[in-house]
């Protein structure tokens, strides 16, 4: 992908700051008022538009100058809605994390920052690249920023997306996941990693993250990194309820790995088929489902502000 223009400083003035009122089960509505008092005493020259919907918000980014810097304010969900645009535009993007999960701003270090802290970074930061995925079914793809969940986590996502508005953050993604327990289905999965098979057997779910945690904070693939060109297949094999129950506090502490039937996989391009349509789920947003697809990372597509202005350390 060609580099984009090279924006000054000051243009940064000038940014477009979007607010989702409806990130964090409508709760990010309310800072709006206190965003607008902000931003005319500490960045008078930026302009702060409040998405009426996804499909209006995408256009307005559509229209800004190539490089340019974006503030999108909500979660991963925000992000992932206005990356297609992000990514046409070469834009520049910063985030104030209000959303449910934000696992791309942890892998960003801005996890636990006030908004207006955030804030503040997302508009003067420097800029870094990072990795995007990309789900590719026939000729639609589909790109990510944090986590493709396939599967079981795909349904919690689901289930997650429909629950109780005031439930936030990891509590709601565990009670989506205790919820969908009752429903559990195994399906036999085949995947082949960079033309190489690396599972062909049943499967709870084989996911693929960008970022070292999904879920709202739950460290599923902690050695993942942004930038590194590759995307980590994360495959949890043959599980039953008490099994998959078992392996959640496992999951919540980063230490899954170390289970015989759990394995993972640094990817270019992955190949997945199931015997079954798999429901799928890109940034926390539900997908749909398919029985054949194929994901691919797209190396320092997307520009993103981090905490320090650089990456954490490998």
């Amino acid at each position: 992908m060609r580099a984009p223009p090279m924006v000054p400083e000051s243009q940064f003035e000038s940014a477009l700051v979007l607010l989702n009122p409806r990130a964090a089960g409508g709760r990010a509505a309310r800072i709006a008022e206190p965003l607008r008092r902000w931003l005319e005493a500490r960045a008078a020259g930026a302009t702060l538009s409040i998405a009426t919907d996804a499909a209006d918000a995408r256009s307005v980014l559509l229209g800004r100058p190539a490089g340019s810097r974006v503030v999108l304010i909500g979660g991963d969900g925000t992000l992932h809605q206005m990356l297609p645009a992000l990514l046409a535009r070469q834009l520049s993007v910063g985030l104030v994390p209000v959303g449910s999960g934000n696992d791309m701003a942890r892998a960003l270090g801005l996890s636990g920052l006030r908004w207006d802290a955030a804030l503040a970074i997302a508009l003067h930061g420097a800029a870094c690249r990072c990795d995007v995925g990309e789900l590719l079914i026939g000729d639609a793809g589909v790109p990510f920023a944090s986590s493709l969940a396939v599967g079981f986590d795909a349904a919690v996502t689901r289930r997650a997306a429909d629950g109780p508005a005031w439930l936030g953050g990891l509590p709601r993604y565990l009670w989506a996941t205790l919820s969908e327990l009752a429903a559990l289905r195994r399906l036999k999965v085949r995947a082949i990693v960079d033309g190489t098979l690396a599972h062909d057997g049943e499967a709870l779910f084989a996911s693929c993250l960008n970022t070292p945690s999904y879920g709202a904070g739950m460290p599923a693939v902690p050695h993942a990194r942004i930038d590194d060109g590759r995307l980590d297949l994360l495959v949890a094999g043959r599980f039953g309820r008490l099994g998959a129950l078992a392996m959640l506090p496992r999951l919540l502490t980063g230490t899954h790995l170390g289970h015989a039937r759990v394995s993972t996989a640094a990817f270019s391009e992955l190949q997945l088929e199931c015997d079954d349509a798999l429901p799928l789920a890109a940034d926390g947003e539900p997908l749909g489902a398919a029985r054949k697809f194929a994901v691919r990372v797209l190396p320092g597509a997307l520009q993103v502000v981090s905490a320090s202005g650089t990456l954490p350390p490998r």
